[in-house]
């Protein structure tokens, strides 16, 4: 009986906390880059975590370059999201990415430095919204140097 009580709150611990990684609102969370430092002819890789209760995330991820030395290169871009089979309590790893002066890849194009002589110093935001328009958490990467071709 001295191990029923602490098995059971160690049980309702686990479950409640369970319970709360699925919601209506997406939950997105930074994962991980490949390169902090982005040079001509590279592409950049952001992995993102995604949980959603109905698993309907099929409308939009909205990115957002913000710079932090020359305000001409912010930009933002508003990206479908591609159909693909999903059910409830979805728990995916997401990539985006982008390509650098380089069009072989098969990318969208990353936002390019635009004050002279400067390379960027910036940072990137993700927002998702899903089907039933449920906008998630907003997350930021780590600060990415875009060196000026």
């Amino acid at each position: 009986m001295r191990f029923v009580i602490p098995a059971l709150i160690s049980a309702l611990f686990f479950i409640s906390c369970n319970k709360d990684k699925f919601n209506t609102t997406p939950s997105l969370k930074f994962d991980s880059v490949n390169t902090k430092v982005l040079n001509k002819g590279e592409a950049i890789r952001f992995n993102l975590k995604v949980t959603d209760e109905e698993g309907d995330l099929t409308d939009s991820m909205f990115v957002f370059k913000v710079t932090r030395n020359c305000t001409n290169s912010n930009n933002n871009g508003k990206f479908k999201i591609p159909v693909f089979p999903t059910n409830k309590k979805l728990d995916v790893e997401i990539e985006v990415a982008f390509a650098y002066r380089n069009n072989t890849l098969g990318l969208p194009a990353i936002w390019e430095p635009q004050c002279a002589n400067r390379n960027d110093s910036c940072y990137f935001r993700f927002v998702l919204r899903d089907k039933a328009g449920n906008v998630s958490d907003t997350v930021n990467s780590p600060e990415i140097v875009i060196l000026k071709p």
